[in-house]
């Protein structure tokens, strides 16, 4: 190499022309249609790739192209499995298509959300999978604005801008909730998150209609808010729970990761689940089952809506993009019941 100071990471397709002796279409047909060139010439071509260590610039030849091979998704918790198996069913889809997936974590937070956005958008990835952390949609409208898809997962598009795969979550509370009064129940606590959230929201509603179905008022549903859906604030539910007067004999939690942090509260106190509380849970995580007193949950197809979040992307960035238009897919959730709400198993 005449350019001996040159480093490898500064290598272009020129460089490899020049030294090859070979044209730049020519450098380029031996990397991207090489049944175009002689073996010969192909062969030399391959050697002084190597030996200058040229890798081409992927991101260079998506702009060329107008499509990339990365689809990107955020997420509000990357500490929840849920999530994971969110990322887990997008992955397999994009991989089957020949894409790989970006996962970033939002942490529940606006601007941390605002900020991948604005990366997405400077790549100009295929498109986006979110579940949004921005409560007045401005981040996804604004991101929006770059002509790149977005599709929000684990949660309804209200505006109608894109496609969106979410879960019946109305249902979802009120499986909880039926079931613990099937089992004799007729006092409950609500532990929640974070309020700007829909679906906290929307299965507190599907509480509140089984309670109904069961005559009791909704007074008999007390929600003790928790500012994030992780275990430590579970924990402090799980104490202010325990200073309740007349304390309620079952509490339904927003997510297994909570429940998880009322159960050790509920442990370290002294009181027995479910001989003296009652405790459902909600996504079925791995670690429901492996708690030490297994949870009911309510089982959200996590796998399901990152591999149907994903297939629509690939619907409405292929090759039939004209005929796309968007969906709104909404899949069932269905109570796993175990220990946690069934005294004497």
């Amino acid at each position: 190499m005449t350019d001996t100071a040159r480093t490898v990471g500064n290598v272009g397709i020129k460089d490899v022309a020049r030294e090859a002796g070979v044209s730049v279409g020519t450098v380029s047909n031996v990397i991207n249609q090489p049944d175009r060139v002689s073996p010969a010439t192909l062969q030399h071509v391959r050697r002084v790739i190597d030996r200058l260590g040229y890798v081409r610039s992927e991101s260079a030849r998506q702009l060329r192209a107008g499509r990339s091979r990365i689809m990107a998704l955020l997420v509000l918790d990357m500490g929840n499995p849920f999530f994971v198996d969110i990322a887990r069913g997008a992955e397999r889809t994009a991989r089957a298509a020949g894409l790989g997936v970006m996962v970033c974590n939002s942490d529940q937070n606006a601007r941390d959300e605002a900020d991948y956005l604005s990366l997405f958008a400077e790549q100009r990835v295929r498109g986006v999978l979110v579940t949004p952390a921005d409560p007045s949609g401005e981040n996804l409208r604004e991101f929006r604005r770059h002509g790149i898809p977005a599709v929000l997962v684990d949660r309804v598009a209200g505006d109608g801008a894109g496609c969106s795969v979410s879960v019946d979550d109305v249902v979802g509370g009120s499986l909880a909730v039926r079931h613990l009064t099937a089992t004799g129940h007729r006092s409950f606590a609500y532990v929640s998150g974070p309020a700007h959230l829909q679906q906290i929201r929307d299965r507190r509603e599907g509480a509140l209609l089984a309670l109904a179905e069961a005559g009791l008022p909704a007074s008999a549903l007390r929600e003790i808010p928790a500012e994030r859906l992780d275990v430590a604030s579970g924990r402090d539910a799980g104490s202010r729970l325990l200073g309740l007067p007349d304390r309620p004999t079952a509490v339904f939690c927003a997510n297994d990761l909570l429940a998880l942090g009322v159960l050790q509260a509920l442990y370290a106190a002294g009181v027995r689940v479910p001989e003296d509380m009652a405790i459902v849970g909600y996504d079925d995580i791995e670690f429901a089952a492996a708690a030490t007193v297994p949870l009911t949950s309510v089982r959200q197809p996590a796998l399901t809506l990152g591999a149907k979040a994903a297939e629509l992307l690939l619907e409405e960035t292929g090759e039939r993009a004209a005929d796309h238009r968007h969906a709104h897919v909404v899949l069932q959730p269905e109570l796993v019941v175990r220990r946690s709400t069934l005294a004497g198993h």
